[in-house]
């Protein structure tokens, strides 16, 4: 993509409430606009940023051999009414239509995952099954805040889960968390996996933490073992001894933030739904579900939380808006014309780019690449011309290197 050609441009400050790094480096790079408290728009940078984000989350969950769907974000009152949800979830969006029916905007989806399984899960040789979307959710936050990870209307990934037994949703929840640590790995996020309370569902469930100062949750944690747990269902504090591995003095305290989570229903909503399967000997029963939702948007605010400097954004690759920002210099058309031929060997190359031709000053342009963050930066300029080369550097790397012109795409495939 051509920076000229490109809607929005970087700011020198973020308006706004939210002093939280990734708001305020993801409006001044060019990612995001306010629109209001807890609502953004996604401009091109950032929507490149969350679709990559989202894909890489959409592999994990087709190795699971889910299925993929997309469901309404209007839920009729009735659905909420049948669950008893109606009236106790305290985030709810309510309205009403011009006929004064009253609908919900939809801040999760068992009250509309579960009637569209009942109508296709009728025999226990349907079963296990399992669908996932990644769609936008609404939940009416009293405080929103802290950017991308406390939103009014944000992008979710949610599956849900469909089993004869429970001993059968155990064995999926054990394979969805596994998947869920290999999606977030690919993110460039270190989660933690943490016990948080089941709410009316079951005793426990699990929470993907990321530790960090910014986070709004609070972990108690062992360092030489698996145990953690939310503070909210925490029996010990830090400076225990660790329930799990016996260790003394083993409980830390730390912030998180919570980037996924998972959760297993029971039969609770099928039996609200009256939904019921046929099993071998004809006889019925309800089925067992399981619900395991990732933040999409709220993933992107937590990687930039973790990856940034004093410049800007320091993007894993993976989730990069593009793998190499390509800046030319000066307007001198030799100069151009090498840029040009490098931006397009480059892309031939399977290299995603960003191309700064804009008629802008160099340190404009340096400035601007360092916020927006991309792993590599490539610059041509009259003075790498003057040796055929264009200069190097790699983002979290200060130094910088000339590479020929001829060579200039060849590396960075590996980087």
């Amino acid at each position: 993509m051509k920076l000229s050609q490109t809607f929005g441009r970087t700011l020198k400050i973020a308006s706004g409430e939210s002093e939280s790094a990734n708001y305020q480096l993801l409006v001044r790079g060019g990612f995001i606009q306010q629109v209001g408290a807890g609502v953004y728009t996604y401009l091109p940078l950032g929507l490149k940023v969350l679709n990559k984000i989202a894909d890489l989350v959409r592999s994990d969950m087709d190795k699971l051999g889910a299925s993929e769907i997309l469901m309404p974000v209007l839920h009729p009152k009735n659905l909420w009414q049948k669950t008893g949800r109606w009236d106790k979830f305290d985030a709810l969006y309510r309205l009403k239509d011009n006929g004064g029916r009253e609908m919900a905007l939809g801040p999760t989806h068992e009250e509309t995952v579960t009637p569209l399984a009942q109508a296709y899960l009728n025999s226990y040789k349907d079963l296990p099954a399992a669908v996932y979307q990644i769609q936008t959710k609404f939940r009416d936050e009293p405080r929103a805040k802290g950017g991308l990870l406390r939103g009014r209307e944000f992008l979710m990934k949610d599956l849900y889960s469909f089993h004869a037994d429970s001993k059968d949703l155990d064995n999926y929840y054990e394979l969805v968390k596994k998947a869920y640590q290999t999606a977030f790995h690919n993110l460039g996020l270190a989660v933690r996996v943490v016990e948080s309370t089941g709410g009316a569902f079951s005793k426990y469930s699990h929470e993907f933490q990321v530790f960090h100062q910014s986070g709004e949750d609070t972990v108690l944690y062992c360092e030489d073992c698996d145990f953690a747990q939310n503070n909210e269902i925490a029996k010990v504090k830090a400076g225990d001894a660790c329930p799990e591995c016996k260790k003394k003095e083993a409980i830390k305290q730390t912030n998180a933030i919570e980037v996924g989570n998972t959760f297993k229903l029971g039969d609770r909503f099928s039996r609200d739904f009256g939904f019921s399967y046929t099993d071998q000997n004809g006889k019925q029963h309800h089925p067992v579900m399981g619900c395991y939702g990732i933040g999409i948007s709220r993933a992107m605010g937590a990687i930039v939380e973790v990856y940034n400097d004093e410049k800007g954004i320091l993007w894993p690759r993976n989730v990069a808006p593009a793998d190499i920002h390509l800046i030319c210099l000066g307007d001198d058309q030799k100069v151009k014309a090498a840029a040009d031929k490098l931006y397009q060997d480059l892309q031939d190359n399977g290299n995603d780019v960003i191309y700064d031709d804009r008629l802008e000053s160099a340190g404009i342009k340096f400035t601007d690449a360092d916020l927006i963050g991309c792993p590599v930066r490539l610059t041509v300029s009259p003075k790498t011309l003057e040796h055929e080369s264009a200069e190097l550097k790699f983002r979290n790397i200060d130094k910088a290197k000339l590479i020929p012109l001829a060579e200039a795409s060849e590396p960075l495939k590996q980087k």
